[in-house]
């Protein structure tokens, strides 16, 4: 049997923000559920056609999101107090997907042993060098 699904439910699946339990649950009737599947479709195609109230284009362009050096920062408990405790309640309370992601990497980068972040920025260097050359070619 299907469980029922709410708009607000699908829309909460699209935007990333259900709990891991609850985003099985909605794939699981998404699988079972050829109507469900359905109006997940219409629910997409409305939303492609805009929804441009604050609240829709605050959360598609991430506006209370901290920045990616602020992520970092903050990892590296180097924000004011204010801050700092801004992106704890951001994270753990709010759990943005994106930023969750974002400092699940920037963890990681600062796990990875000196010589291989040295190797992984020399060969961006390497891969960048050739465009940077180019472009500056290119105004002349």
């Amino acid at each position: 049997m299907t469980p029922n699904i709410t708009r607000e439910q699908l829309d909460a699946y699209l935007d990333d923000m259900l709990s891991d339990s609850e985003t099985a649950l909605v794939e699981q009737a998404l699988r079972e559920s050829e109507a469900l599947r359905r109006r997940l479709r219409a629910r997409m195609q409305e939303r492609d056609r805009g929804d441009h109230s604050i609240g829709a284009v605050w959360r598609r362009e991430h506006l209370s999101c901290p920045t990616r050096e602020q992520l970092g920062s903050y990892l590296l408990e180097v924000l004011d107090e204010e801050h700092q405790d801004y992106v704890r309640f951001h994270l753990e309370t709010v759990g943005c997907a994106h930023c969750l992601a974002n400092k699940a990497d920037l963890e990681a980068s600062l796990k990875e042993p000196a010589p291989k972040a040295q190797e992984r920025r020399r060969r961006y260097f390497q891969s960048s060098a050739g465009y940077l050359k180019v472009g500056r070619d290119a105004k002349r």
